[in-house]
């Protein structure tokens, strides 16, 4: 598994210098020459690089009990994990080795806890390994991993973009530092361009970088500093390709057109991004419904459960207080089903927009929930037997159905007469809201119940 170890890129001595000759550098990546070399390099993140911090301890080389804490480094892409893992390997007398999740197994994972505890055993030297996506492990490549952590064979620094709550092992994060890296602000990224712009190991002060060009680089960046430069290298090729030293608009346009869009279908995003959608609905929020709505659709997520959710939003966000919020969910399903996509984006708006500037009542499956809580508790007894079933031979002996009442035979085709099981009369489950439609049914009802339950008018 040689090849997956981590070796420093050509030019790279962990010492903070840059080695490789400049015509060299050039063919190396710019977001790769512009990795820092120190904590204080590193853009953004300044919650985790205090003082005293873990990860200012790891970088400092300390490798007593206070500085051995193996971290799991958590956030977005391009927020600084695999960064954060180069500049603690430089720290100290260390050995760095970085496995890929995707590539490595188990065995390569004893491996390199067998080599590890043998170098700090007869060399002592300590082992930092960093394992990128670690939740493409598996349960038993995990484990693997917990000897070497738990009898500090190894500092582990593993990273991952997916929630490690439900990505990694229990023993192996409780063993663990988890640190959560945020998305990096508009500041911090335009800091890193200009940093790009004049540094030797970056442009070199070959380019003037037009603000629209900026603009744009950050804009499609996606909080990402790795596009940002990639995005940046991309323009300025595109302007030395016409002989020039500005870098334009048109520049970066050519180098990207389109923003970057993070969204996993079965991770953290996919709930996040449907949960702010679901609340903005239900906050009233239309614009804030909308947008999270075109996340979903230019992600590619699954049109149908779009619509899945806008069907159970509508009945219970809106429900009787504009009972057309849910023939119009219902309708776009339907509509989704049967043209498709792009086109079905259409009636997932409709749908959106008539569920976010309805007016809101969530009175119904309130009262069906507090009705099911009384049935789990055990109240309700025996069905009256005016309403049990009369339809079979024998029910008349046993009184079933006898002094039934036939509502449509009553005025206003509403009859008086016991409904409820005897320990649950009197009980008011549903309580509507003045909400829209449900401001004529709570008046409705209040008549209803005083001429069901025979109470004076």
């Amino acid at each position: 598994m040689t090849g997956d170890l981590f070796s420093a890129p050509e030019g790279d001595d962990h010492s903070g210098r840059d080695t490789a000759p400049r015509a060299a550098r050039r063919h190396t990546p710019l977001a790769v020459r512009m990795r820092p070399h120190s904590l204080d390099d590193i853009v953004g993140q300044q919650h985790l690089l205090g003082g005293g911090s873990p990860l200012r301890v790891l970088a400092e080389g300390n490798t007593g009990p206070a500085g051995a804490s193996s971290v799991i480094l958590y956030g977005p892409p391009g927020t600084g994990k695999t960064t954060i893992a180069h500049v603690v390997a430089r720290g100290g007398a260390r050995k760095f080795v970085e496995l890929s999740a995707i590539r490595a197994g188990v065995k390569d994972v004893r491996q390199v806890m067998d080599q590890a505890l043998e170098d700090r055993d007869l060399r002592q030297v300590t082992t930092v390994l960093f394992l990128d996506e670690i939740h493409r492990f598996n349960k038993a490549q995990q484990d693997a991993l917990l000897p070497g952590v738990e009898n500090g064979w190894v500092i582990l620094i593993a990273a991952t973009t997916e929630n490690p709550s439900f990505s990694v092992v229990a023993p192996l994060l409780s063993r663990s530092l988890l640190l959560t890296l945020t998305p990096l602000t508009r500041e911090d990224l335009s800091g890193l361009v200009d940093r790009a712009l004049a540094s030797e190991r970056g442009l070199d002060a070959a380019f003037d970088l037009d603000p629209a060009a900026r603009a744009h680089i950050l804009r499609v960046s996606g909080g990402d500093a790795r596009r940002v430069l990639t995005t940046l290298e991309a323009a300025a090729a595109v302007a030395r390709g016409r002989d020039s030293v500005h870098i334009t608009a048109e520049d970066a346009q050519q180098a990207a057109d389109f923003a970057v869009q993070r969204y996993d279908k079965d991770g953290d995003q996919h709930y996040d991004v449907i949960s702010a959608f679901i609340k903005s609905l239900r906050g009233s929020d239309v614009d804030a419904a909308l947008h999270y709505l075109a996340r979903m659709i230019v992600a590619g997520e699954d049109p149908r459960f779009i619509a899945r959710r806008l069907v159970i939003a509508a009945a219970e966000e809106v429900a009787m207080a504009d009972p057309t919020a849910l023939q119009t969910a219902i309708a776009a399903a339907d509509a989704v089903q049967r043209i498709g996509m792009p086109e079905g984006r259409i009636p997932l708006a409709q749908a959106t927009v008539h569920i976010a500037t309805a007016p809101k009542s969530n009175a119904a499956y309130k009262a069906l929930d507090a009705a099911i809580a009384d049935v789990r508790a055990g109240r309700g007894g025996a069905v009256p037997p005016h309403l049990r079933d009369s339809h079979y031979a024998g029910a008349a002996r046993l009184g079933h159905g006898k002094e039934y009442i036939y509502a449509h035979d009553q005025p206003h085709h509403v009859a008086r007469q016991q409904y409820p099981p005897d320990d649950l009369i009197g009980v008011d489950y549903y309580s509507p809201t003045e909400n829209g439609n449900e401001r004529a049914v709570s008046q409705r009802l209040l008549r209803l119940r005083d001429i069901v339950r025979g109470r004076p008018n």
